[in-house]
């Protein structure tokens, strides 16, 4: 498979999206008139497109469907091999390829011939549609009728392909739920036009493509939506601009600015670089030349200062650069200039990837090249390759699935970044830890030894318990876990060796089952079968029975073992400890943490009166989000230490300690006696909902595949609506009979326009519900 990497084929990528393609030249020209020359650039390509356009390619299904490339976008229209070259749709379709090819799509008729089967070629019917593929992926397919003109054809291809981006609304309460929802994170695009694949809809496309991962777009169709926001002309096609993103009030309604030109491409983009401008607070001063000389002369100054300006600043950050809405995209796109040693990993390609991964012991990192979290994890990666540098037998390589999603598909990766260890003989393991270099470092490490390892004397198994025998990995195993069975435990032994298997790469774990098995048990005190646990930071071993325990209760108990008794809670650990379901009790500290409140609280631990919580603590200093915190508690921040109890599983309930007492043993076991009894009110109740992503992770193969799935049912609810697009119809004509051209030939225009936009919208109503 021919490599192409995805910011060079796909525009609708966050990378590539402000690299403008020739025909969309003009979106990307300033105002200024410093920017002549640019103005010049665009004259020449003009020009020479005028001489050059691109015709439509024809080729055998054979032919076209091995042209086909990962990632990159392509539009097909099926027909017979004899069919009429001077057809109206396929002038229209030569005239979108030029247009389609400057955003990376590319355009074929398809011959049907004899001698090839295509489901594309089978029923008369399905030879009167175009097919959007990504690689070889169906992506929507679009009756005939639908792409009337060039307009039509771009706006539909652009629609299909932005669907993530270019979100379609029906009713005032959706807009005004997203209003609400982008106060202070975006401004937001709201456009309304006449019908799907209008000159205006196309215009929305193609400025969505260049600022759609700046500004929000929405996109409706709805006349009674464009009157419920004060709207009376509902005639022509309009454009607002919300200014959501700095409204911090919630009660507070954005401001909108309506666009009063036309929608054309070149009137959108002059309108949003207007919402970007700040006010004119000053008289503005008009500059008058007469001589052609004096033009030209102050047009070179301008370019040469410019230039020179450009050469100083090259490393400086703009002071009104757009923030990003996301902070892993802002971290990213603030690092964008960071040269990353990449030459320190593999890249992988289809053709290269076995024979690497059957080669050596391998690390591999699938990641997309569009995708922030992906990007911000690659450097994370890099830094482990150079922590690794020269010392590691794994070689740690990459796949950019971008480039490479079928080659990602075989290796069941769906969603990114995922890191995966492959071992000769072994199946590939996954890293489920957290995105960072000392995490993965960890996971790497602990799989240089296989878990559980076998001990073979009582003097190796007093040096595995001390640390001398991986004294190597012990800074990266809280815990060192030995399992004690006596020989004929076959069953016992079987299920601590796939705990120990299931639990590689987060502990060392051994195991023990010699005829003298039981010179250990009888010194650490452990009945056969058990486990010793060796924490070298508290000093001691302590042993735990495994009498009927299975191998998922031996993980349960090991995971359980590597939990500290009263943690500092960061945001690494804290997901761990909130799989306990139990309520925290969290000391807020600025800085280390008090001996007294820290005797007081693992005293009653010891005691077990703490059973039913999770004692923790954090430090402001370490973890400087733990303000945000206490601020949501209190409203204010309160003076520290503090000590609060939080039901996250139970109801949401905050209780405070009395800041008017000191954090005794006494005063703590009295104050969580009347918690239990109820005497205690509450300071706040956080509100319910799962803690999740803001979106969802994003399974591109399985969009894809829904994407295909979905036509017949999209195509059956086309026909079922026919009449009511009919019906609409009549009325609009009632309006044309006011025209100068003949009524007939009005009547024609409007079917064949208007009656397959309605078609088109449903259609994509539908499939952006469904997304």
């Amino acid at each position: 498979m021919q490599r192409i990497a995805w910011k060079q084929q796909n525009h609708s990528t966050e990378q590539n999206r402000h690299k403008s393609p020739a025909h969309g030249l003009q979106l990307m020209m300033s105002s200024s008139f410093n920017k002549f020359r640019v103005g010049i650039s665009f004259v020449m390509m003009s020009i020479f497109y005028k001489s050059a356009v691109d015709s439509l390619s024809e080729l055998s299904p054979q032919k076209y469907f091995s042209t086909l490339q990962p990632g990159k976008a392509s539009l097909a229209y099926f027909c017979q091999a004899d069919s009429p070259r001077t057809s109206i749709f396929l002038e229209e379709l030569n005239e979108a390829v030029k247009p389609l090819q400057d955003y990376g799509i590319s355009v074929a008729k398809v011959n049907c011939v004899k001698e090839e089967t295509s489901r594309y070629c089978g029923k008369e019917k399905d030879l009167m549609k175009a097919y959007l593929f990504r690689g070889n992926i169906l992506l929507r397919e679009f009756p005939t009728d639908t792409l009337f003109d060039v307009n039509a054809i771009v706006a539909h291809v652009l629609f299909a392909l932005l669907f993530n981006e270019v979100k379609y609304i029906t009713t005032l309460e959706d807009l005004q739920n997203i209003e609400n929802a982008l106060k202070g994170k975006a401004n937001i695009a709201f456009s309304y036009v006449r019908a799907i694949g209008t000159p205006e809809h196309r215009a929305v496309m193609e400025a969505a493509f260049v600022y759609g991962t700046t500004y929000k777009f929405f996109l409706t169709t709805e006349t009674a939506l464009l009157e419920s926001i004060g709207t009376e002309d509902i005639e022509n096609a309009h454009l607002y601009f919300f200014h959501c993103k700095q409204v911090l009030d919630l009660t507070e309604q954005c401001r909108r600015t309506l666009m009063e030109w036309p929608l054309t491409t070149l009137n959108i983009h002059r309108f949003i670089k207007t919402m970007e401008a700040p006010l004119v607070g000053v008289p503005v001063e008009f500059l008058v030349l007469h001589d052609v000389d004096l033009i030209i002369s102050r047009v070179e100054s301008n370019m040469h200062d410019e230039e020179i300006q450009e050469d100083e600043d090259e490393d400086m950050e703009s002071p009104d650069m757009d923030i990003q809405d996301d902070e892993v995209a802002e971290t990213v796109y603030r690092d964008r200039k960071r040269r990353l040693p990449l030459e320190l990993t593999v890249e992988l390609t289809e053709e290269t990837f076995n024979e690497t991964v059957v080669a050596s012991d391998s690390i591999v990192l699938f990641y997309a090249g569009w995708q922030a979290v992906s990007m911000a994890f690659l450097q994370s990666y890099i830094d482990l390759a150079i922590k690794l540098k020269g010392t590691s037998t794994m070689l740690l390589t990459r796949v950019n699935c971008a480039d490479w999603s079928d080659l990602c598909a075989k290796q069941n990766v769906t969603e990114f970044p995922v890191v995966k260890m492959y071992k000769e003989g072994k199946n590939p393991v996954s890293y489920t830890g957290m995105l960072g270099t000392e995490d993965l470092l960890k996971f790497i490490q602990l799989n240089r030894i296989s878990c559980p390892v076998n001990i073979t004397s009582v003097q190796e198994a007093e040096e595995y318990l001390s640390g001398e025998l991986y004294k190597d990995l012990i800074s990266y195993s809280s815990v060192l876990v030995l399992g004690l069975f006596s020989p004929n435990m076959t069953t016992a032994k079987e299920d601590f060796t796939e705990a120990g298997n299931y639990l590689k790469g987060c502990v060392i774990t051994g195991i023990y089952s010699e005829e003298d098995v039981l010179i250990l048990s009888n010194k650490y005190a452990a009945t056969l079968p058990a486990l010793l646990l060796a924490r070298h930071k508290e000093g001691k071993i302590e042993s735990i029975p495994l009498a009927n325990s299975h191998a998922q209760d031996i993980v349960q108990i090991i995971t359980n073992a590597l939990l500290e008794t009263f943690p500092e809670i960061t945001v690494e650990n804290l997901p761990i400890y909130l799989r306990l379901q139990k309520p925290l009790l969290i000391l807020f500290s600025d800085g280390s943490i008090n001996p007294q409140c820290k005797k007081a609280i693992l005293t009653l631990v010891k005691e077990k009166h703490l059973d039913s919580l999770t004692p923790c603590w954090l430090n402001l200093k370490n973890t400087p989000v733990g303000r945000g915190i206490l601020q949501a508690y209190f409203n204010t921040l309160p003076p520290l230490p503090l000590l609060v109890v939080v039901s996250l599983h139970s109801g949401g309930q905050v209780f405070a300690f009395p800041s008017d007492q000191a954090i005794t043993e006494q005063n703590l076991l009295l104050w969580l006696k009347k918690l239990e009894a109820g005497l205690e009110s509450h300071i706040t109740i956080l509100p319910a909902g799962e803690w999740k992503p803001p979106l969802p992770a994003y399974d591109f193969l399985s969009m894809m595949d829904a994407a295909g799935s979905q036509q017949p049912t999209r195509r059956e609810a086309l026909c079922t609506k026919e009449m009511d697009a009919q019906e609409n119809d009549k009325k609009h004509e009632d309006k044309s009979a006011s025209r100068k051209e003949p009524i007939e030939t009005l009547r024609i225009k409007h079917w064949n326009r208007s009656n397959w936009f309605k078609e088109g919208e449903k259609s994509f109503r539908h499939d952006n519900k469904e997304l």
